[in-house]
């Protein structure tokens, strides 16, 4: 039976109260778009503006980008919001554009990290920005954050700098920068700003704002769940708890736990034999609301990858809203102090922020230029935010949470409405009914008193927890309302399905495959081989093969061919040469070649990415001694293991050959149907043939040549490139 505890009771005398999002909404007419220029002021009869917002994106007036929301929402709250999308940042002429903000600037870097936007896994230079005009490179600076905060300051230097969006949101703290290949500063510090808002921004955004706007100084506000800032000190009233160190020289104690959040006794007397374990950290019993738990210090995280893996996984542990407590950090001589992070948005509070009057198109200062990433999703409509997944190398539950916040289905239809009626070339199909995840639509734990105290990283690895509520009806309720709208022909769902919930509602695969696959569903195994797996925190590939299994038998029973996508990385933390020949046999067993593939890219705050800086296994707690990871490492080594999941491509057989020969082994060295590579290279100006088609049975992917689309865009047989996906 489900308990009816209402979300807010959860977080009741936790850091910041959970007011409506919406409580104080004034009346003030909503702007065609919020204006980007002084004309479009002068147009709606301001003389100022109260908060003026500088992104790194084009301005798209549309829920799925982050400046939309932020400053249609804060229009609701009656204040009059400005935009500056993309500016120079040479000079401070186009920041000041729209004068001097009453009350604020909110810069952010975009939907995107700037250099994960900017650089390929590879520390390439990406051709094309998906968030520009026409996909123009080179419109945003590099650290893009940090470059538009110092020309707000410059512009008006006694307005405060509030940053936010994903780029401040995953650098809030020290962090590995893989482009640097070093730990730098929280980006706080070093955009020198005077309040960073993490996760999704909303709730504490319109705190701050409406406090603000009532008088109070933005260095008063220290209170407001989901905020970062630097003070000098410990309030009064507070307690803390020190979690800088790991084992040191000493008498030994008892096997202790530092990540542990009850004590569990006092410690029997033992003898002297060189190791001394420090005082559990949860020993000292303190209010959680008033406890702030001291991670090891900027200088110390910097100099010390094994410090750095611990703070990683503190930091990791204090997410869930219902419990955490507050972090610090010192940076030089202050301290750097996060505070909780936010309460989850309730339905209605969802349906509200997603039905604001977003005109739902590009600025028309862009003309008839393209912005890819518009294009993507202008027939899409978000259902949900957050993740349970805890993938190791994904960023988005250190962002969005990984409680699941969800709109109503009424409202979903109505967006749908929306998109039917007022986005120019609509021809009758949603392109996607999604989120993060496609299939976690009001999935919950089954007990919010629970859900508040759970400090696990997954609700689903290394199974799905047996608190975990998996019911999909109500998604297969939503599905069957959109698709049958009037001048909707069809509803596809594009955002990735979690399989290992999938297999859990045979129903929902069978609604799945029979009404919303277009011949094609993207899902992420990500690997074969255990070692890669278990630090992805990924299910084992026989959970991919039983959902292959379900969706070909429904793909059968609805009288179509469809075929599944398989995504794979390389280079991730945990994974050895080995199992990357692991998964080429693999791959080329079920037919799979791939055109394009994912290499491990160490992206801020990721549990991964401190695997990556540590070589330490962060999911079984950190140890100085024991508990080390193998890490693939350096242009070259990373290069293999990309070459295994492309080992049809003749290029890569010269080094293939010299590593499967170094290995050992040599059998998969041939002609023969059991060998991955030929013995020779073609001959010059030639292509190899295809070495037989895939077995009976397996799935046909596009990297193996699918047939025909209905409207003719793929032929048979051919292969159809597939754009690299980008992982936050």
């Amino acid at each position: 039976m489900r308990a009816t505890v209402p979300r807010t009771a959860c977080y009741k005398g936790a850091v910041g109260s959970a007011s409506h999002l919406f409580a104080h909404q004034a009346d003030l007419a909503a702007a065609p778009f919020l204006p980007t220029s002084r004309a479009e002021m002068d147009a709606l009869g301001w003389d100022a503006c109260d908060v003026v917002l500088v992104t790194g994106d084009a301005y798209v007036d549309h829920p799925s980008f982050g400046m939309a929301i932020v400053g249609r929402l804060l229009e609701a709250q009656g204040l009059r919001v400005g935009i500056v999308p993309q500016p120079r940042w040479q000079d401070t002429t186009d920041v000041a554009s729209l004068g001097k903000p009453r009350l604020f600037w909110g810069v952010t870097g975009g939907n995107m990290d700037s250099m994960v936007n900017r650089y390929t896994s590879d520390r390439k230079i990406r051709r094309d920005d998906a968030y520009s005009p026409d996909a123009a490179e080179g419109l945003r600076p590099d650290r893009c954050t940090l470059v538009y905060a110092q020309r707000c300051r410059e512009a008006f230097r006694d307005v405060p700098i509030v940053l936010g969006g994903i780029e401040a949101s995953l650098r809030r703290i020290a962090h590995y920068d893989y482009w640097s290949d070093k730990v730098r500063r929280s980006v706080l510090t070093d955009a020198k700003a005077d309040l960073l808002i993490f996760g999704n921004a909303e709730r504490a955004l319109v705190e701050v704002a409406r406090r603000l706007r009532d008088g109070e100084t933005i260095d008063s506000i220290r209170d407001v769940r989901g905020t970062v800032f630097m003070r000098r000190g410990l309030p009064e009233g507070w307690a803390e708890i020190d979690s800088t160190e790991l084992d040191a020289p000493g008498p030994i104690g008892p096997s202790t736990d530092p990540y542990a959040s009850e004590s569990e006794g006092e410690a029997p007397k033992t003898e002297l034999v060189g190791i001394r374990r420090r005082t559990k950290i949860a020993a000292q019993r303190h209010d959680r609301a008033k406890t702030a738990v001291r991670l090891p210090s900027f200088e110390a995280v910097r100099d010390d990858a094994v410090l750095y893996a611990h703070a990683s996984r503190v930091l990791h542990l204090e997410a869930n809203p219902g419990n955490a407590r507050a972090l610090v950090q010192a940076h030089g001589d202050r301290d750097l102090w996060l505070n909780p992070p936010p309460i989850p948005l309730s339905t209605e509070e969802m349906d509200a922020l997603y039905e604001l009057p977003f005109a739902r198109v590009p600025h028309p200062r862009y003309g008839d230029a393209k912005i890819p990433a518009y294009e993507m999703i202008r027939f899409s409509v978000t259902i949900q935010r957050g993740c349970f997944g805890g993938c190791s190398f994904c960023s988005i539950t250190e962002h969005e949470g990984r409680v699941i916040q969800s709109r109503s289905e009424d409202s979903i239809i109505r967006e749908v409405e929306r998109v039917r009626d007022m986005t120019p070339g609509f021809t009758g199909t949603i392109s996607d009914l999604g989120g993060p995840t496609a299939n976690m639509y009001r999935l919950a734990c089954k007990s919010k008193a629970i859900e508040a105290a759970c400090r696990k990283p997954s609700c689903v690895y290394p199974g799905v927890c047996s608190n975990l509520d998996t019911n999909h009806a109500p998604l297969i309720s939503l599905y069957r309302k959109a698709r049958a709208l009037p001048g909707v022909k069809r509803v596809m769902i594009a955002s990735g399905v979690r399989y290992d919930l999938a297999v859990e509602s045979p129903e929902y695969v069978q609604e799945l495959v029979e009404h919303h696959v277009g011949g094609y569903l993207k899902i992420a195994p990500e690997h074969v081989a255990e070692g890669p797996l278990s630090a992805m925190m990924k299910p084992g590939i026989g959970t991919y093969e039983r959902f292959k299994t379900m969706f070909d038998r429904a793909s059968k029973r609805a009288g179509k061919k469809q075929f599944l996508i398989p995504y794979f990385i390389a280079a991730h933390p945990g994974t050895r040469v080995e199992d990357m020949v692991e998964l080429a046999v693999w791959l080329k067993t079920n037919g799979f070649e791939a055109d394009q593939v994912q290499t491990f890219l160490p992206s801020p705050m990721a549990s991964a990415t401190a695997m990556y800086r540590s070589e330490k296994d962060l999911l079984h707690g950190v140890k100085r001694v024991g508990g080390d990871l193998h890490v693939p490492k350096g242009l070259k080594m990373r290069r293999l293991h990309k070459a295994f999941l492309r080992y049809h491509d003749p290029e890569n057989w010269p080094l293939l050959r010299a590593t499967l020969q170094r290995m050992g082994r040599a059998e998969l060295i041939g002609n023969g149907p059991g060998a991955l590579i030929p013995r020779s290279q073609p001959a010059p100006g030639t292509r190899p043939a295809r070495r037989g088609a895939p077995r009976p049975g397996t799935a046909l992917t596009q990297h193996t040549g699918l047939p025909p689309r209905k409207d003719g865009s793929a032929k048979a047989g051919r292969k159809r490139k597939r754009k690299t996906r980008a992982r936050k």
